[in-house]
C-alpha cells in the first residue's frame, strides 16, 4: 500500500483489521497449547487493543473452545506430574499464581493416581539417595527430603519414604 493510499483508510477499518488480526493471531496462541484465561490475558495486553476488543476477543475465544480452563488444568496437572515430576504442592501453586480457581485446581489434583503419585516419589527418593554422596546419615536425608519437597511433594509423605529408604539402605 503507497503512502497516499494508507491516509486515506478510515479508522473504522483499521480497528477492523487490528481486530481480526489480533484474534487470528491469539487464536494460534491458544491452538498451539491449553492456555488460561490469564495467560491469554496478558498476551491481549501486550497487544495494546481496546478494552472492547479484547473482551469480544476472549468471549470468541471461549465460545470457539480455544479457551476451556477445564482441559488447561487436566493437561496442566498431567504433564507436570507426568513430565517435569512435581508434586501436589507445586503443581497447586503454580495453578493459583495462573489465576485458577480453587474448585478447579482440586479437581485436577484428583486425577493423580495415588499409587502412581506414591510410586513417582519413591522412585525419585530412591534416585536421589544414590546419587547423594554424603556419609553424614542427617545430612543425607535432609539433602532428599528438601530435595523432594522442593518439587512439591508433601512433608510427611517425604519423611516416611526417606526414613524406609535409609532403613533398607543400612541392612
Amino acid at each position: 500500500m503507497s503512502v497516499p493510499e494508507k491516509g486515506n483508510m478510515d479508522s473504522g477499518s483499521k480497528k477492523k483489521s487490528s481486530y481480526s488480526k489480533a484474534l487470528k493471531k491469539i487464536a494460534g496462541y491458544c491452538a498451539y497449547q491449553e492456555r488460561a484465561i490469564s495467560e491469554v490475558v496478558s498476551k491481549l495486553d501486550e497487544m495494546e487493543l481496546e478494552m472492547g476488543d479484547r473482551e469480544k476477543i476472549l468471549q470468541t475465544l471461549q465460545d470457539q473452545d480455544f479457551i476451556n480452563e477445564k482441559r488447561f488444568v487436566e493437561s496442566f496437572v498431567k504433564g507436570r506430574f507426568n513430565l517435569k515430576r512435581w508434586g501436589r504442592i507445586r503443581i497447586r501453586q503454580e495453578l493459583k499464581m495462573r489465576g485458577i480457581p480453587n474448585q478447579l485446581i482440586q479437581k485436577g489434583l484428583e486425577l493423580l493416581a495415588p499409587e502412581e503419585y506414591q510410586d513417582t516419589l519413591l522412585h525419585l527418593a530412591e534416585r536421589k539417595w544414590k546419587l547423594t554422596n554424603e556419609e553424614n546419615l542427617y545430612k543425607r536425608k535432609t539433602k532428599v527430603v528438601r530435595f523432594l519437597v522442593f518439587r512439591g511433594f508433601e512433608p510427611d509423605l517425604v519423611w516416611e519414604v526417606v526414613e524406609a529408604i535409609s532403613t533398607n539402605d543400612s541392612l
